[in-house]
């Protein structure tokens, strides 16, 4: 039997509310939010996921960690910018359960790990989809998440195991690692590569992405900076779980429902186009950071980190909704 019979998630943007539509289904399942009318409307109405699944499922929705913390597993699956402050709000609670992170980017534990002596995983997704309202997802990409024992102080490899078969139970799509750097570092790379491009040009993930016949081809830049970042973990003796080249490649092949023209929006350019802080501290500022601490060159990096963080200071600040939508 799963030991894993009541979960948490704290945010329920895209990835949140794909987890808690789902594993709500099988466990008891509760959701920790920012706002009130957010948590009200959770409990009255439940949480609807369409596309790729059809489900309507009851949780249990509160801003207060104390009201739920009684759970075995807690997802932290917010964005990246607002890990902080969910890790200090549940400080002090959810005593007897494993936390699992699942951001975009990298050392997101170590944020975590700041305010609680919890067990950890650490995890990355790649399935994806558009956040209707505050009680409805569609699911768009049924890609798998990533996940093992955070090498630090991680949960036990059993642990890790009885939530991929969780959350492949529910209908999701999960795989274990007893060592997930290799796998996160192949989504770090594929991401701070695509997302920022792609937060500088306002191009969703098209084609253009993995063109290289002409010398303006944008895919010349992509294929480049991802060699850049490769080289950055092989410094640290990281050998990639995929290339990112190849999931570029495929991810512009693929499609929403095999068409040849779609294109995923990323959630930077998503965040771009609203004017919100981006992640991009965490995804090409993070390799930019070990670039210069392994004493390796990446320029490439460091140009579209500055560019991005330059587009960031044009706004006036917005804090709206900040940090609690999360996609792939």
């Amino acid at each position: 039997m799963n030991p894993i019979r009541s979960v948490c998630i704290a945010g329920a943007g895209v990835i949140g509310g794909l987890f808690a539509g789902h594993l709500g289904a099988l466990v008891d399942t509760k959701v920790l939010v920012r706002r009130q009318d957010h948590a009200d409307r959770l409990n009255r109405e439940g949480l609807r996921i369409s596309g790729k699944s059809d489900l309507q499922t009851t949780v249990l929705a509160s801003i207060e960690p104390a009201e739920l913390d009684d759970v075995d597993l807690l997802i932290i699956a917010t964005k990246a910018m607002a890990v902080e402050s969910v890790a200090k709000g549940i400080a002090g609670h959810f005593d007897r359960a494993a936390v699992m992170t699942v951001q975009n980017g990298l050392g997101l534990e170590d944020v975590v790990a700041q305010y609680g002596d919890w067990p950890m995983i650490s995890s990355i997704t790649f399935m994806s989809g558009v956040r209707h309202s505050d009680v409805h997802i569609e699911y768009e990409l049924d890609t798998e998440t990533w996940l093992g024992p955070w090498n630090q102080r991680g949960a036990s490899m059993n642990f890790a195991q009885a939530v991929a078969e969780l959350i492949r139970n529910s209908g999701l799509r999960a795989k274990a690692f007893e060592d997930v750097r290799p796998a996160q570092w192949s989504k770090l790379l594929f991401n701070s590569v695509v997302n920022s491009i792609g937060a500088v040009t306002n191009l969703p993930h098209v084609k253009d992405f993995a063109n290289r016949e002409k010398i303006t081809d944008l895919g010349n830049l992509v294929a480049d900076m991802m060699d850049e970042g490769k080289a950055v973990a092989r410094a640290q003796g990281i050998e990639l779980y995929q290339d990112p080249w190849e999931m570029n490649v495929n991810a512009v092949n693929r499609g929403k429902t095999g068409e040849a023209d779609y294109a995923h929006v990323f959630s930077m350019l998503n965040d771009v186009r609203a004017k919100r802080s981006t992640e991009v501290g965490w995804l090409t500022g993070a390799i930019v950071k070990e670039a210069h601490r392994l004493g390796i060159a990446a320029p490439i990096h460091e140009v579209m980190y500055s560019l991005v963080k330059g587009i960031e200071q044009t706004w006036e600040p917005n804090d709206e909704r900040r940090g609690e939508e999360s996609a792939a």
